[in-house]
């Protein structure tokens, strides 16, 4: 990828009609709320929220939403109508500075990979965790299973080669565990809880085929999701809680 700047429009269109998606922005989402209801913010950050943003699922939170789609950034303000108590800005992260917040959870679900400077937006998550807080990311993993298949089977190189996802979504790169951790330690945090989400077998293509066919269930899908807690190295998407540290 380039480092020129994203088209947002075209980002949009492509997310809403990107196959097996809503299916894993499903799992992605049980287990981001599972993370918010560990640590039990009082006032929490959501830095891109799509199409379905967090606070849907989190009655009475404090809760802000930074989101610099106009299209998702407006959708945001009608599901947050009589809610006073959710903020939703149009803009991105990386403009807001510490007295914004501080937050005692900032959410950066799914996009870490798609920004050209992840250390530019994680320096923004830093400036507005607070002392003692934690920031969530997830991101889509580098060894999830159907990529590791694909190398086994001739048909990539390696699991980091670029997929046409990745080219479609205007996607950087893909993260291993490693290199997550070290990009967060990078950025002034100490990883303290970590897992994945989702095993899945095959491409968003393929896994969608398979659910139009009927031929994956809803217990096959969840018995996946499960799946992740027992092999999390094979997930389709790695999650890290971190918590600000001292430089």
């Amino acid at each position: 990828m380039t480092d020129a700047p994203r088209d947002l429009v075209d980002y949009v269109e492509q997310y809403r009609a990107l196959p097996f998606e809503p299916l894993q922005i499903a799992f992605r989402r049980r287990r981001v709320l599972a993370r918010v209801a560990a640590h039990g913010p009082r006032r929490l950050l959501e830095i891109g929220c799509g199409e379905s943003p967090i606070f849907l699922d989190l009655p009475g939170l404090e809760t802000v939403v930074v989101e610099p789609a106009p299209a998702f950034a407006a959708n945001a303000r009608r599901l947050a109508d009589g809610r006073p108590e959710v903020t939703v800005l149009e803009r991105y992260a990386e403009d807001l500075d510490a007295s914004d917040g501080p937050f005692d959870m900032v959410v950066v679900s799914c996009l870490l990979h798609e920004v050209p400077d992840p250390q530019r937006l994680l320096a923004a998550a830093r400036r507005l965790c607070a002392a003692g807080g934690v920031l969530h990311v997830n991101v889509p993993s580098a060894r999830s299973l159907h990529r590791l298949l694909a190398v086994a089977m001739g048909l990539i190189p390696d699991v980091t080669t670029e997929s046409d996802t990745q080219r479609t979504m205007q996607q950087r790169g893909v993260y291993d565990a490693a290199g997550l951790e070290g990009e967060l330690h990078r950025a002034g945090f100490a990883v303290t809880h970590r897992g994945s989400i989702f095993v899945k077998p095959f491409t968003h293509a393929q896994m969608q085929h398979l659910v139009d066919e009927q031929f994956l269930t809803s217990q096959m899908l969840d018995g996946l999701d499960a799946l992740a807690l027992l092999l999390p190295d094979l997930g389709s998407e790695l999650w890290m809680d971190a918590e600000p540290v001292d430089a």
